[in-house]
Formats: structure tokens, sequence, C-alpha cells
């Protein structure tokens, strides 16, 4: 299991600055254009404007926040990061975000180094400890409760039990 503060590590410095950015222009945009030209919004007492403002900003950064996740989650998981970026941000009502923590590839941790490895990969390409049960004749993944080898068809005597 990983910690919040290295979920937030996969965040790029362009992503934290787009997002940045983005809340900035949402609450400078409001305060300063929507506030004073609108019928309803410009009586509002000055308290209220920046309470709204402030929400609408929030919520574009936690939006734009969410996006740049995905762009460096994505890449991490060797995943098609554009596409998800896209599809996060032009499916509408937050669906797209929702798809891809759905869809997205599992990882695995190594046990003995801490490698973050696709869920599909037999062995930690950082220190070649084993992550799940292999075929002792082609080395493959398989799964428990298998009597043989999908693959090459060796009997599993004792190796389909979870590592």
């Amino acid at each position: 299991m990983t910690s919040f503060q290295d979920e937030l590590r996969k965040i790029s410095a362009l992503g934290w600055f787009i997002t940045l950015l983005a809340s900035a222009a949402m609450f400078c945009v409001l305060m300063l254009v929507a506030a004073p030209n609108d019928k309803g919004m410009s009586h509002w007492p000055l308290y209220g404007q920046l309470l709204f403002s402030g929400s609408m900003a929030l919520i574009v950064f936690v939006w734009a926040l969410l996006i740049s996740y995905i762009a460096g989650d994505a890449r991490l998981r060797g995943m098609r990061a554009w596409l998800w970026v896209l599809i996060s941000i032009f499916v509408p009502n937050m669906i797209g975000i929702i798809l891809y923590f759905v869809f997205r590839d599992p990882m695995v941790v190594c046990r003995n180094c801490g490698y973050s490895a696709k869920g599909n990969f037999t062995f930690c390409p950082q220190c070649g400890t084993e992550l799940q049960p292999a075929c002792p004749n082609c080395r493959r993944a398989v799964e428990a409760g298998w009597k043989s080898c999908a693959y090459c068809g060796a009997a599993l005597q004792g190796v389909n039990q979870q590592v």
C-alpha cells in the first residue's frame, strides 16, 4: 500500500503549475468579470462573492489535480496517458475520471525491494523476486488452483499457492 505522499509525487511539476494556474484563473475571472457584471451577483456582499469564487476555484483545482494525477499514474503503469487525460477532460460529470480508476492496470509491489511492477509481471524487474506463482517449465504466470500450466501443459504440484 502506498502513502498519500507517494501518490502526490506522481503529479509532475507541470501538472501542479497547470492546476494552480487554472484555479487562480477561475477565481480571478469570477471575481473580476462575473461578479461585477452579473445582475444578481453584483448585489452580493463581498464575502459572498469571495466564497462563491473560492469554492468554484477549489472545484477546478481538484478536477485539474485529478487529471494531472491520471497523467502521471497512467504513464507509470505503462498505459496511454494522453488518451486517459482526454477521456477525463471530455467525458462529462467526472465519469471519465471514474472510468480511469475502474479500468487502470494493476500494480504489484515487490516484497523484497519495494519496486512497483505491472500487475501481470511474474518476476520483479528490479531484483528478480517472484511476484506471483510461475510455471516451473516455461516460467509464465499461473493462477491458484491450476493443476497444469495453460501455456505449456506442465504439471503444477506445489506451485499454485499464492505468493
